[in-house]
């Protein structure tokens, strides 16, 4: 059994399973080799991810938004008519995912020469600021303010 260290289980951290279960969604991803890619920024507020695709139209590719989860499939049918003497380039199959923050939107996609571009946008978050209410205790009928007392564990008030 393996146990593994959490980054996130201090108590002044606070909702971040989420992030926690998408770091490791990424570690897993990784380890992936093909098919390569890059991403590139393209302006002030976008950014396109460039795969190498070679031999895949189309029709081979899908490009899909599941979650916050940018996937990529590609899935090659070998073609029967012809004949290899020598098949050094496989029709494989592949599946390139790529984890989306929040308000990242796919705006574009296209095949050309055999690099798949996928091109998003992040739009920029306008800062949010929040006051929080401080509220008073409420005074008893009496106008005093109650008061808490701390009851020690043996059952004697020091």
């Amino acid at each position: 059994m393996t146990t593994r260290l959490s980054l996130f289980n201090s108590p002044l951290l606070l909702g971040f399973d989420q992030f926690e279960r998408t770091l490791d969604r990424i570690a897993k991803n990784s380890a992936e080799g093909y098919p390569p890619y890059n991403i590139e920024q393209i302006g002030d507020d976008g950014l396109r991810i460039t795969l190498a695709v070679a031999g895949f139209t189309s029709e081979d590719l899908s490009v899909q938004i599941e979650d916050n989860q940018l996937v990529i499939r590609g899935r090659q049918t070998d073609d029967k008519s012809r004949v290899y003497l020598h098949r050094g380039i496989a029709a494989r199959q592949f599946q390139r995912s790529f984890v989306l923050a929040e308000g990242i939107e796919v705006v574009g996609c296209s095949l050309d020469n055999g690099l798949l571009n996928i091109d998003l946008t992040r739009p920029m978050p306008e800062p949010k600021v929040r006051t929080i209410k401080i509220e008073q205790p409420k005074k008893t009928a009496a106008g005093a303010m109650p008061r808490t007392i701390d009851v020690s564990a043996d059952g004697r008030d020091d």
